[in-house]
């Protein structure tokens, strides 16, 4: 089978990326009402620049990539909050002062910074803080009747007090809920913090989503298996074995999903996502990986970039669909950087 230039696709997506990083160490993240994102408008979100910055880690020894991650934890460590925790929005976003911090932000900002060795404030306790009575997080930091005696905890839910009518707007006119328990939230919290006691109830969690097939419902923000096996995954190749329940359904659920042409799913950022899970998984079969990666070559485009699809969402009823040239990237370097390292190994 052809096997096209790894190297050179890797190095023209990495350029991309140099060049399209914000000066303060963001990246572009689109709003739109489509998986497709053809009509959007941008915003500024921390949620992508953190997922890219992770997606970048195998490739940290280029040196644009360094300069890359570099600045992105800069930008990361600015935008930290009361207690170490992080917002969806950036501090000068007009949604900063009304959206409640949150777990998922948190995770994978703190994700970031912890692999880089940046500096950040201990946050272990303010999330663990955040669960409720079978010891699953809850997605956001925001009042819930608890007796709970820690003065940044209420400091920053009590924050909503200082604009209550917007915030009475947010919680009815979106579709967060104060007591969201969500799938790939609790997994990344899972991937953070490590298997501990107090994280040890995630594990069943992940196991009840996936042996009764809920992968497609089991978290509001993002709507996409894909997606939900990503972070899944992620747990299990950082040495969890406690998940091995998890590893033949997935692995036989993106399979089925493989077509003639070497993509998986809807298009290539699917495509990138089933090859990293595969990867994470322990799977060997390199014809349908190579498959895979050829197909997201040929997906790249003149810049280097590969095209923007919905990566999350506002809710179930996706009326706000989110995604960038830059997060598809981000995963499709990801994607060609851990088939590479699985050549060698």
């Amino acid at each position: 089978m052809y096997q096209p230039d790894i190297d050179q696709s890797i190095l023209k997506g990495v350029r991309f990326l140099h060049q399209h990083q914000m000066p303060n160490g963001e990246f572009c993240c689109y709003i739109g009402n489509e998986d497709s994102m053809k009509d959007t408008v941008p915003d500024n979100n921390i949620f992508p620049t953190s997922l890219i910055c992770f997606s970048l880690l195998p490739l940290a020894h280029l040196d644009e990539v360094d300069e890359i991650l570099q600045l992105t934890a800069s930008f990361l460590q600015y935008q930290s909050m009361r207690a170490g925790v992080w917002n969806n929005f950036t501090k000068a976003h007009k949604y900063f002062k009304i959206c409640p911090a949150d777990v998922d932000n948190t995770a994978c900002a703190s994700i970031v910074l912890k692999r880089l060795q940046r500096e950040f404030t201990n946050n272990e306790q303010i999330l663990l803080l955040n669960r409720n009575n079978k010891g699953l997080f809850y997605t956001w930091f925001t009042f819930r009747p608890n007796k709970v005696w820690n003065r940044d905890y209420w400091m920053l839910i009590l924050r909503e007090l200082r604009f209550p009518l917007s915030s009475w707007i947010f919680w009815t006119k979106n579709e967060a809920g104060k007591y969201d328990i969500d799938g790939a939230v609790n997994a990344n919290v899972l991937f953070y913090l490590g298997l501990k006691d107090s994280t040890r109830p995630i594990i069943k969690f992940i196991k009840d989503i996936i042996l009764t097939n809920k992968e497609n419902d089991c978290d509001k923000w993002y709507r996409n298996p894909f997606t939900i096996y990503y972070f899944f995954s992620r747990n299990y190749a950082a040495g969890l074995t406690e998940l091995e329940a998890i590893k033949l359904p997935v692995t036989e659920r993106i399979l089925a999903k493989v077509q003639e042409n070497g993509a998986v799913g809807n298009g290539v950022l699917d495509t990138a996502l089933a090859v990293i899970s595969l990867i994470n998984l322990g799977y060997e079969n390199n014809l349908v990986l190579r498959a895979a990666v050829n197909f997201i070559i040929s997906k790249q485009e003149k810049n280097g970039e590969w095209p923007r699809w919905a990566l999350y969402y506002g809710g179930p009823k996706k009326l706000q669909c989110y995604g960038s040239e830059e997060a598809t990237t981000g995963f499709c370097l990801e994607a060609l950087a851990l088939y590479q390292k699985s050549l060698k190994i």
